[in-house]
């Protein structure tokens, strides 16, 4: 369904120190980085597509965070959930909602919330029933 996920940033060097860690938590590899751009994306697996791309936005205004628009990426277990919540609170993120299930969506719904270090909200969730 999707190309790829595009976040502008406004610090490109603080992000990528919160996304590198995010996405080793959930075993997505990194596509490409460049620095001088600056910009940066990772694969889902098995890719190529789709990607999450981080970025200066292009037409070079600031970056900010949508009310009401969250990003949320698919984790294969509820403590991949765990691990990819406290790499982004170790890494400079805002907890938004601690790892925990949501029945309210629905019963096997295990998911965690919190906002990058530009406030943008995002979310990892598990869909799968424990083992």
């Amino acid at each position: 369904m999707f190309s790829h996920v595009f976040l502008g940033v406004a610090d490109f060097d603080r992000a990528l120190a919160f996304y590198t860690p995010l996405m080793a938590a959930l075993h997505l590899p990194q596509r490409f980085c460049d620095p001088a751009r600056p910009w940066a994306g990772w694969q889902s697996v098995p890719g190529p597509r789709p990607l999450f791309v981080i970025a200066h936005p292009f037409d070079a205004m600031a970056a900010t965070a949508g009310n009401g628009q969250m990003t949320a990426f698919l984790a294969a277990s509820r403590g991949t959930v765990d691990e990819a919540h406290a790499a982004a609170l170790a890494h400079g993120g805002v907890c938004e909602g601690a790892p925990g299930l949501r029945p309210q969506y629905y019963e096997h719904y295990y998911g965690a919330y919190f906002r990058d270090p530009d406030g943008n909200k995002l979310c990892v969730v598990c869909h799968e029933e424990p083992r």
